[in-house]
């Protein structure tokens, strides 16, 4: 074990115990910087919606039950829709999952990550069925899914829905940084996502629908692969007492939408800089290429923060007012104007990636939905 890790273990911990929280302004949320196992990371949220319907983590440390099993980082951004309980659920529930079924493989791999969310999706829908008669609103209510696992000199990248994670890479030949996206997104309005579906619904005209200039799944939902969601997953839901607007009006006899997630293995090289895990609400105002220039241009301290104010001003040109007045909005009426927004920037030590490494010291930390415990607008 190198001294640089046992030093970087022992600030690790020292900051573990004093400084784990972030800190809430308003309608924001950040963590400006902390330590991982394998480098540094910056983290933030901002409320648009009025519930946050966004909940993200980052645990560091065990990835299984047993301190013997493997170690390592993992990064969730769950975009949630309809409402906050699928979101609440997964931050709740899935790395729990995930540590049981690391657990009995001994291993992290495709097929423990498959079943994590597996596990997750079903525990959610059973949720969902012992609410129905006085909530069937839960069934309405979904997630997109986004989670990345560092172990063993290896990224695992797995996705449902809509979120986005994106690498930076440096270019040997300059001093350039590359975007690479490594995760696949399942939106209607991404043509091979169409494709996809009508070539699993051959029969349904109407699998996809054109609505406003926006492909919908069945004219109503944007992403083709979620968790929770249980109108469109099992037709015992489609029926009342859920409310009309949300129903199907011909019957289905299996699912609409799916929660298998895009998996994809990278094996990290010591080019591989940084990572930005972000919900939609990111993407929808900065491309790949511009919020790889802010994590590359700016200092490390706050970047998470930066991106999110970067979006807000992109929001606000885009609507010709002032990001100062854009501010001063409340959430709820704030979700006119963008999205619910979650960013994690995690940054990549190359002496400490390819390590195998006990680590004594556990971190965790969430974007949590304490934000709606504030009023005074960010």
């Amino acid at each position: 074990m190198t001294s640089e890790y046992l030093k970087m273990v022992t600030c690790w911990k020292t900051y573990n115990e004093s400084e784990a929280g972030g800190r809430v302004d308003g309608l924001l949320w950040y963590k400006d910087l902390g330590q991982h196992v394998y480098g540094e990371f910056s983290m933030a949220v901002i409320q648009a919606n009025g519930v946050l319907e966004d909940q993200s983590q980052l645990e560091s440390g065990s990835l299984s039950s047993s301190n013997s099993g493997p170690h390592g980082t993992f990064v969730g951004i769950y975009d949630g829709h309809g409402g906050p309980e699928a979101s609440r659920f997964i931050v709740n529930n899935l790395f729990y999952n995930l540590k049981k079924f690391a657990t009995e493989h001994h291993e992290i791999s495709e097929n423990v990550i498959q079943k994590a969310f597996s596990r997750t999706e079903n525990d959610f829908l059973s949720v969902v069925k012992k609410q129905w008669l006085g909530k069937p609103e839960m069934a309405s209510v979904g997630s997109c899914c986004l989670v990345g696992l560092i172990c063993n000199g290896l990224l695992y990248i797995a996705n449902v829905g809509d979120s986005r994670v994106v690498l930076g890479r440096a270019e040997r030949a300059s001093r350039k940084v590359s975007a690479i996206q490594l995760s696949m997104e399942h939106n209607a309005n991404i043509e091979s996502v169409r494709d996809e579906l009508r070539s699993l619904h051959p029969r349904d005209s109407q699998i996809v629908v054109l609505k406003h200039k926006v492909w919908r799944v069945k004219g109503i939902i944007q992403v083709s692969r979620s968790i929770g969601d249980a109108y469109l997953k099992r037709a015992e839901f489609n029926r009342e007492p859920l409310n009309s607007k949300f129903r199907v009006p011909e019957p289905f006899f299996k699912p609409i939408l799916s929660a298998d997630p895009s998996i994809l293995v990278h094996k990290l090289y010591p080019e591989d800089q940084f990572l930005i895990f972000a919900s939609d609400g990111l993407w929808e105002q900065l491309s790949n290429e511009e919020a790889v220039e802010i994590v590359q241009t700016y200092p490390r301290n706050g970047i998470a923060r930066r991106l999110v104010k970067a979006a807000l001003k992109e929001a606000a040109k885009k609507r010709e007012m002032r990001y100062s007045d854009l501010k001063k909005i409340d959430r709820g009426v704030r979700r006119h104007f963008h999205d619910d927004i979650s960013v994690t920037v995690v940054f990549l030590d190359p002496n400490l990636i390819n390590q195998s490494f006990f680590c004594s010291c556990p971190f965790s930390i969430r974007g949590v939905d304490g934000i709606n415990d504030h009023t005074h607008p960010s």
